[in-house]
């Protein structure tokens, strides 16, 4: 008699073929690539294998093709890709900071089209440099003997620290040793640059005297951090930048100012900080300022060194990791542009990001309502209602800067979560917040075109 037990067949070799789940992706959209079909049935057949026991039945062919669609989708779809912005914050850095200009866009789109004249002189026909066009703009906006621009605001610090402050120390408050979006931190800037940290004062309080007993033989720089993502308030103190130039002046060192986002045109009549506005860091004393281009200046991503030497940008552009860090030809199109509508100007009423923070609060209201109301008069079970409210810039840009906005918070059949979920997922996706049970979208960050894909996805997701 045999005593041996049937061996239980793995139900998991039930599972379709690739290509079969592939094909019947077509059940929820014929529209998927062939290569992203082929992709998400591998994977969405390798997770219910891993999810399956030997003995557990398998799913059916329709559960597979709607997670294998979810997945196609998410392969398939452009990124990034387009969002409607409605949190509120300008400046956001999960959603790209400044939206461009159309007129910036088209100067790329022209620059990715065709030839370029990127690193040729046309007078001569000898090779040329790539960034004099935009240096000798920014020479002419802010007013400096020179200037450095390179692909994002830590490549231009990196750049300034590894060319003057190499194999030597640079002088730092501890209140300023900040970290920036995805765990970037000075401290480990300083040290790819090959530069040394000299920590001084305490986190709340640094004096001038703090840094005059730090200097030594082999001391660079004295860097200024300027902390664009939090603020301190009460037992604090800092050393001013007219005292550290002073010092570094006496010292013979130099004064560098991180600014992380600067403006080119004094906004301070508009309630901005004065500080923002980059060249005045440099008559403050400051002998290099770094910042942003794809922040307060509206422009696409790019690092920019404003210096009140041009020994220092010459020495700059002189070094290796100048070439690696260096704007290709998109950005530099887009800079250009960016550069010429504040030259001429225009910056106030062209630039996306300037518009949206300087729109007056009663022209908010006047769009609040009128969304609003058609938000209601739409039906799907909504209440919408305006109402005034607060935001913030963004970007790690002026943590305390606070713009009075309106809102329009919507009220649903469902749970505030569900339906922010669901807004997120749409076609565009929409961005809010939530507060009370309400999903808040705010007239701050959306441009008026805005506001019609906002009604068609929200008729969308409550069908």
């Amino acid at each position: 008699m045999n005593s041996e037990r049937p061996v239980k067949p793995d139900l998991r070799r039930s599972l379709p073929p690739v290509d079969r789940l592939a094909r019947a992706l077509e059940i929820f959209d014929t529209g998927f690539p062939r290569w992203a079909a082929l992709q998400a049935a591998r994977d969405a057949l390798s997770e219910a294998r891993a999810a399956m026991s030997s003995a557990s039945a398998p799913p059916s062919l329709e559960a597979l093709a709607e997670v294998a669609a979810r997945r196609a989708r998410d392969l398939s779809r452009p990124h990034p890709g387009r969002v409607v912005n409605a949190t509120g914050i300008v400046l956001h850095t999960n959603l790209g900071r400044a939206p461009l200009a159309s007129g910036a866009a088209q100067a790329i789109a022209r620059a990715a089209c065709g030839y370029t004249d990127l690193e040729l002189d046309l007078d001569s026909g000898d090779r040329g440099s790539r960034s004099d066009a935009a240096v000798e703009k920014l020479r002419m906006l802010a007013g400096v003997p020179d200037a450095v621009v390179v692909n994002n605001n830590a490549a231009a610090l990196l750049l300034v620290l590894a060319t003057l402050a190499r194999d030597r120390e640079v002088i730092v408050s501890r209140g300023e040793l900040v970290e920036i979006g995805g765990s970037f931190r000075v401290p480990e800037i300083l040290a790819s640059a090959g530069a040394r940290l000299v920590e001084v004062g305490t986190t709340n309080r640094t004096h001038l005297s703090d840094y005059e007993r730090a200097i030594g033989p082999s001391t660079a720089v004295l860097l200024k951090v300027h902390r664009s993502n939090f603020s301190q308030h009460g037992f604090v103190a800092e050393a001013g930048l007219p005292e550290l130039a002073s010092l570094a002046r006496m010292r013979g060192l130099v004064v560098v100012e991180d600014l992380g986002s600067g403006t080119l045109i004094d906004l301070s009549e508009h309630g901005l900080p004065a500080e923002s506005f980059a060249p005045t860091r440099l008559r403050a004393g400051a002998e290099i300022v770094c910042f942003s281009g794809d922040k307060l200046l509206g422009g696409p991503q790019a690092g920019i060194a404003l210096t009140a030497s041009e020994t220092h940008a010459q020495a700059m552009r002189r070094n290796p990791l100048a070439r690696a860090l260096r704007l290709d030809k998109l950005a530099l199109a887009g800079l250009d542009w960016t550069l010429s509508s504040l030259l001429d100007g225009r910056a106030q009423t062209e630039l996306p990001v300037l518009r949206r923070l300087l729109e007056p609060e009663a022209e908010l209201e006047r769009r609040a309502r009128a969304l609003a109301e058609r938000i209601r008069r739409a039906g799907e079970g909504l209440e919408a209602e305006a109402m005034r409210d607060v935001s913030y810039a963004g970007g790690g840009a002026l943590p305390e800067l606070a713009l009075a906005t309106w809102v329009v918070a919507l009220r649903a059949p469902i749970a505030a979560g569900d339906l922010s979920q669901r807004l997120r997922r749409g076609h565009p996706p929409v961005l809010g917040r939530i507060r009370d049970d309400r999903v808040i979208l705010d007239l701050r960050s959306l441009e008026p075109e805005d506001e019609k894909p906002i009604e068609e996805a929200l008729r969308s997701v409550l069908r």
